[in-house]
């Protein structure tokens, strides 16, 4: 764990917590650059950390991913090893990772321009895919995500030095808002908290089944929705949730009979590419954050053959 860049974001090597001011930019393109969406969209993720897109992608579109989905949690054994996690208890498949890289048709959303152009337009640079997965919370026994950043994981057990990475979520399914959607704090993604606990060893395997190591202490969540407020998106298949890489988010368990799928795609700026880990001893694998990239996303328009939509 040999870091010569500055880490301006020290978590899990203290033995308090500690609230971090945001030390980069939320929209790093140039003030007078044209976004490829409306402006008060780009204001709002700018204020709250996150924005709800509708109707992104056609019942066409959504059915196809939706198939693909489907085959991948029905036929886990055709997948890579390892990207596929169960839930704890059920044996139920929570997430497929690396789907960009496992079908066609992921890799094209990921290079999607309703998805690439805007995140190249928020982080100000050429993109790459740090992460792809997709997410199952099925129905009556899908369980819970408890608080956490993102950017906190990403910072000490993959080595992101800065936060210029953002989140985007396809909607596979119309949400419910009883069916546990994501919950985010607003204004939360400022404040960068510190946590504490060492990394153990070979975490990941424990944590994406149920994070106990970098999560935030309950005073500083307390103080961030006591700030903010909780707002719990419930947007209909289609539909698009971008969330910046440090927005404190979570979701309950789902005990309704409504499944809940979505697509999940993190875009990392060229520049913002992994360094050594910061609070971890070793990296996770390259399914869940990738580092054997040799050049950014390449735009749809430029892909060829087979991955071509029609």
């Amino acid at each position: 764990m040999q870091q010569l860049q500055e880490d301006r974001y020290t978590t899990r090597l203290n033995t308090r917590p500690e609230q971090i001011g945001r030390r980069d930019p939320v929209i790093h393109a140039a003030r007078d650059k044209e976004p490829p969406v409306s402006s008060s969209v780009i204001q709002e993720f700018e204020k709250n950390g996150f924005v709800v897109l509708e109707d992104v992608f056609s019942e066409a579109e959504v059915a196809r991913m939706k198939g693909t989905a489907n085959e991948m949690r029905d036929y886990p054994d055709s997948l890579a090893d390892e990207t596929v996690i169960s839930e704890r208890d059920s044996g139920a498949v929570r997430s497929v990772f690396a789907i960009h890289r496992q079908t066609s048709d992921f890799d094209v959303v990921a290079r999607d321009p309703r998805l690439a152009e805007l995140a190249r337009h928020i982080l100000g640079d050429d993109v790459y895919i740090h992460q792809s997965r997709l997410n199952y919370k099925p129905a009556f026994k899908g369980k819970e995500f408890y608080w956490h950043s993102d950017f906190e994981t990403w910072h000490a057990e993959d080595g992101m030095p800065n936060m210029r990475a953002l989140s985007m979520s396809v909607m596979l399914t119309d949400n419910h808002p009883q069916a546990g959607p994501v919950m985010f704090v607003p204004g939360s993604h400022k404040t960068f908290i510190s946590c504490v606990g060492e990394t153990p060893d070979d975490n990941y395997k424990a944590s994406l089944k149920k994070q106990e190591t970098g999560i935030p202490d309950a005073d500083s969540i307390a103080q961030l929705v006591d700030e903010g407020g909780i707002v719990a998106p419930a947007p209909k298949a289609g539909s698009v949730v971008i969330f910046d890489c440090n927005t404190l988010h979570a979701s309950n368990g789902n005990i309704t009979p409504f499944e809940r799928m979505n697509a999940f795609f993190v875009f990392n700026a060229w520049s913002n590419r992994l360094k050594e880990p910061y609070g971890a001893n070793a990296e996770r694998p390259e399914h869940i954050a990738h580092r054997r990239v040799e050049k950014p996303l390449a735009p749809l328009s430029k892909v060829t053959g087979k991955l071509k939509r029609q």
